[in-house]
């Protein structure tokens, strides 16, 4: 799932700090799910996908 995650946030240019805005949550969250291979909560993927949504993204 983190590369997942890289690839939406980077599709968009955005930074781990900017995308953990777009979808409210820390910074340090988006950073834990791209460098430690901690897993989205299921409250997060729904949000992560709402983002993949609304900017066409594939989820």
């Amino acid at each position: 799932m983190k590369e997942k995650i890289k690839e939406i946030r980077t599709k968009v240019l955005l930074t781990q700090e900017e995308f953990a805005k777009e979808i409210g949550v820390a910074f340090a969250t988006v950073q834990s799910w791209e460098n430690r291979n901690v897993e989205p909560s299921f409250k997060c993927k729904r949000k992560i996908k709402e983002f993949c949504e609304k900017h066409n993204i594939e989820y």
